[in-house]
């Protein structure tokens, strides 16, 4: 017999909490320090300063938050990078060819 099924879901047990990377939650977190400091530091009154010291975390949540068909937003970002500024890989055909001599 010896018939294993693996779940669909395996994928997400090696994830913290089914949804975040060590990286991510890195992010996230140097994203809310960084916000408590500013708070700290600069105790806005009103409400554009508070939305500006807000950003960071607003900014680093956006970048973990996870997107349909990718992992996150990072991951995307990530994915687009890699497509438009590194070279584009050169595949070298070594195989046999189809010619079509009966046309």
């Amino acid at each position: 017999m010896n018939n294993y099924l693996i779940a669909a879901n395996s994928k997400r047990s090696m994830l913290i909490f089914s949804m975040f990377r060590v990286i991510d939650l890195i992010i996230l977190v140097s994203g809310a320090f960084v916000t408590v400091l500013l708070f700290v530091f600069l105790q806005p009154q009103t409400l554009l300063p508070v939305i500006i010291v807000l950003l960071p975390l607003l900014v680093c949540a956006f970048l973990v938050v996870p997107v349909a068909n990718y992992h996150n937003v990072l991951c995307i970002i990530g994915n687009m990078i890699t497509f438009f500024f590194k070279e584009p890989r050169q595949y070298i055909w070594k195989g046999w060819r189809f010619k079509d001599e009966y046309k």
